[in-house]
């Protein structure tokens, strides 16, 4: 049975990578240079100050403060979940990867007063929005967190 320590563990490597992986491209790419990796794949660095998709990055800067102050809530809930059900493993999972995607831009957003992003996929001229190592943990991490939900109902009405 995993321990809450494991968790916590796994969400603070999660931050590492994240940032490792800022700390490579921050040294390797100019702001608003493009690098091309496959047809559907550049590497970019761009600094994002909203949220998901940009969401309000056009604001004069209180943002910075209101999802700093957010991810470090959401993150003290997740702690405090991880430590009641530590041995329900898909949801704990789902939590450790939203819990670490967000400390590790939390980083960012500390240091910089934006979230480094780099990675860009496109295709047929339509262009996704960067992302991070960090974007991607919390995206997983909120599709394991549905999938657990209902599997974790079915469960219950199964007992």
């Amino acid at each position: 049975m995993p321990k809450t320590q494991h968790w916590y563990a796994l969400a603070g490597l999660i931050v590492v990578l994240d940032q490792i992986s800022k700390w490579v491209v921050l040294g390797t790419i100019a702001p608003g240079e493009v690098i091309y990796v496959a047809p559907f794949w550049n590497w970019v660095l761009t600094f994002n100050p909203g949220a998901a998709f940009s969401f309000l990055a056009d604001q004069p800067g209180w943002q910075r403060w209101f999802f700093t102050i957010l991810a470090l809530g959401v993150s003290g809930w997740i702690a405090f979940e991880l430590k009641k059900h530590p041995e329900q493993k898909l949801m704990a999972l789902a939590l450790t990867l939203v819990m670490g995607g967000a400390l590790g831009n939390v980083i960012d957003r500390v240091r910089f007063g934006a979230v480094v992003d780099f990675i860009q996929w496109h295709a047929a001229g339509f262009y996704w929005p960067a992302f991070n190592v960090a974007d991607s943990a919390i995206s997983v991490g909120a599709v394991l967190l549905i999938i657990a939900s209902l599997t974790h109902k079915e469960q219950k009405e199964n007992a």
